[in-house]
């Protein structure tokens, strides 16, 4: 299995050697197992959104509108479990596993943007979500929320994104962007070795070289979160899952944020942690950070009322290094959306 930078793990939370244990594991602060943390043992509420195919949804609170959470790259619901309970003292709050994901079935290939913005809009309509939403997304999630915008802008109230992705990252080290192009085949290869011993029912007892496919139960878990996550990624349609998101993602991120991306006057909030590269060597860090920097400045630009915030003493994890940044911004847009409305009411 090809190494990773480091900040690459940071980034993307459960890519590659890490992807099979959820963003939850990386931010537990003790060895004891979390029992809280059993609710996700389970599924909440699986909805139908068509085809057959059933999306895990959790919801907690009460509210006039809902806030949605999109996940990043392949992480699920739970990656909001420090998030969402404090969402839900003064909001509608739902959180929900993309597709082939969690508990979730696996959906239509590719499991790219567009595919999960469509099924984002089908889980709305299917569960009798009343919109427009605030959405929320942390990571690869921001890409998948920002989709969904130009989709479906009737139905979004907010947008707050949780430090995107940098994007065209070549333009500031080509050396960078041809290491990563170059890593990704064997990636690819590894994954889909995970995949077919899934499907002959080896990853209980696998062969020494794909031992790394799934990782040992973990400590900050019960042993029946770590029975369930485990069976989870025993499913040939999770690698299936990943070896779709990973082979879609450079499609996505080798690009500029386009200039014809406008959101309009939709009130958009980027939250940007200042520890994301932390751990990356000096000239990847400085051409990363740079990249980022024109990232986040070309989304925020996207719409008239955007806004960027800076997050201090957080990794690319903010969701559990900073859950308090998050519900501060989520609060807020819902007292910006609310001055919206009443400005209107008195315009008209």
């Amino acid at each position: 299995m090809p190494a990773l930078h480091p900040q690459k793990r940071n980034r993307f939370g459960s890519l590659c050697v890490l992807l099979i244990v959820s963003a939850a594991a990386h931010a537990a602060d003790t060895t004891q197992p979390n029992l809280a943390l059993d609710s996700y043992a389970t599924a909440a509420k699986m909805i139908d959104i068509g085809a057959g195919h059933r999306l895990n949804m959790r919801c907690s609170g009460q509210g006039a509108s809902t806030v949605m959470l999109e996940s990043g790259a392949t992480a699920d619901s739970m990656a909001w479990f420090k998030v969402q309970p404090k969402i839900a003292t003064f909001a509608r709050v739902c959180s929900y596993d993309r597709a082939g994901l969690g508990f979730s079935d696996g959906g239509v290939m590719p499991r790219d943007v567009d595919a999960a913005a469509s099924d984002l809009h089908a889980l709305l309509g299917a569960a009798h979500i009343k919109t427009p939403i605030i959405l929320v997304g942390h990571s690869l999630g921001t890409n998948i929320a920002r989709r969904f915008a130009d989709r479906y802008p009737s139905e979004l109230s907010g947008l707050v994104l949780l430090d995107p992705p940098e994007q065209n990252a070549a333009e500031f080290s080509a050396d960078y962007a041809k290491d990563e192009a170059g890593s990704l085949p064997a990636r690819l290869v590894f994954v889909a070795a995970c995949e077919k011993a899934a499907e002959k029912g080896e990853l209980e007892h696998p062969p020494e070289a794909l031992k790394s496919c799934l990782r040992g139960p973990d400590p900050a878990f019960s042993k029946k979160l770590n029975t369930a996550i485990h069976t989870n990624h025993l499913r040939p349609v999770f690698w299936q899952t990943l070896a779709s998101i990973f082979a879609t993602n450079p499609a996505l991120l080798n690009k500029p944020i386009s200039a014809d991306e406008h959101h309009g006057a939709l009130p958009l909030i980027v939250l940007s942690a200042d520890e994301t590269y932390a751990d990356a060597p000096e000239p990847i860090r400085n051409a990363l950070e740079a990249a980022r920097e024109k990232t986040h400045h070309d989304i925020v630009a996207t719409s008239s009322h955007g806004e960027r915030i800076q997050v201090v003493h957080s990794s690319h994890e903010i969701l559990n290094d900073r859950p308090d940044a998050v519900v501060d911004a989520v609060k807020k847009m819902i007292a910006q959306i609310a001055l919206n409305i009443s400005a209107d009411k008195t315009r008209h």
